[in-house]
């Protein structure tokens, strides 16, 4: 069983922390912030899968902070692309090239490529831990397509690329009331929030 008195967001991303908090309102525990620690670290994400970097990221954060840290690791898989960029899609074309210059290479990619094979998914993996201790991992993934121009102002990253068939909408086309019903993180979020219940009522170990 969990005993905490509360779990720390493991990330400095402004609008990741922003979604996280707005779809986990409700939650019994309250969520604190890495800004609430002084000097907590960037953890380098050398992972080759997104399980690999969030539980990494979970442990080495809930050490430092010496409290239950949650923390994700997510990306965009494009089929077309060999699941490029995956992993290093926040790397992609270097940590400081803007999501604008990161879609326009990924546009030159897949020039070609007819729009019903610009298969894509978003993925997110979400990791609990507490100092020494790996809790439990979830994970969740968005199905679209990559469109032929980016679309959209509500989103950040590559959501304005990212089509939805369902909605014929871009993701930073839908509102964020859809969007976190929907999206990857969302339902990660969904399954965290399902799994965390049970562990605080002692039903898994």
């Amino acid at each position: 069983m969990i005993k905490t008195t509360g779990i720390v967001i493991g990330t400095h991303n402004k609008n990741k922390k922003e979604e996280i908090r707005k779809i986990l309102t409700g939650m019994s525990l309250p969520l604190l912030d890495l800004d609430d620690f002084d000097d907590a670290p960037d953890v380098v994400e050398d992972g080759i899968t997104f399980e690999e970097n969030a539980t990494k990221k979970a442990l080495e954060l809930a050490g430092f902070c010496n409290m239950c840290v949650m923390a994700d690791d997510s990306g965009l898989e494009i089929d077309a692309l060999d699941k490029r960029p995956g992993v290093y899609s926040s790397r992609y074309c270097g940590e400081e090239t803007g999501y604008k210059e990161k879609c326009l290479k990924l546009f030159e990619e897949l020039e070609g490529v007819p729009f019903d094979k610009r298969t894509a998914r978003f993925r997110c993996t979400i990791a609990l831990a507490e100092p020494g201790k790996l809790h439990f991992v979830v994970e969740a993934s968005c199905e679209g397509l990559i469109n032929t121009e980016p679309l959209g102002r509500n989103g950040f990253g590559y959501d304005p690329i990212f089509y939805i068939p369902e909605y014929k909408q871009t993701m930073a086309e839908l509102g964020s009331d859809v969007k976190n019903r929907i999206s990857h993180r969302a339902l990660a979020l969904g399954l965290f929030k399902e799994r965390l219940n049970k562990f605080m009522k002692g039903e898994l170990h």
